[in-house]
């Protein structure tokens, strides 16, 4: 799901990609860590691969995702050495 928006977010502009992960790690104060599975097509081999990257996300204190958590994230302006992309909303709750 790749979806380009333009707004602003909790006191950040939101700009650049919209995607989804599943939070699995949230032990610091405003940040986490959020996890995509995808699958990429080797057409060398003809088959599929599976992989996931890890994104470290500014997670605000008005939307406090918990680990286990599915969430939408977005991209904005670099907010530390490793964060670009902050929690915009929590799709569905974890357990």
């Amino acid at each position: 799901m790749k979806k380009k928006s333009n707004t602003e977010f909790d006191g950040l502009k939101i700009r650049g990609e919209l995607l989804k992960g599943r939070v699995i790690n949230a032990r610091s104060k405003k940040t986490a860590v959020v996890e995509r599975d995808t699958t990429k097509h080797l057409s060398k081999y003809g088959k599929w691969a599976k992989s996931r990257s890890r994104i470290t996300v500014h997670n605000p204190e008005s939307i406090n995702a918990k680990v286990g958590d599915l969430v939408n994230i977005a991209e904005t302006r670099k907010i530390s050495k490793t964060k670009s992309w902050t929690i915009v909303s929590i799709e569905k709750k974890g357990e």
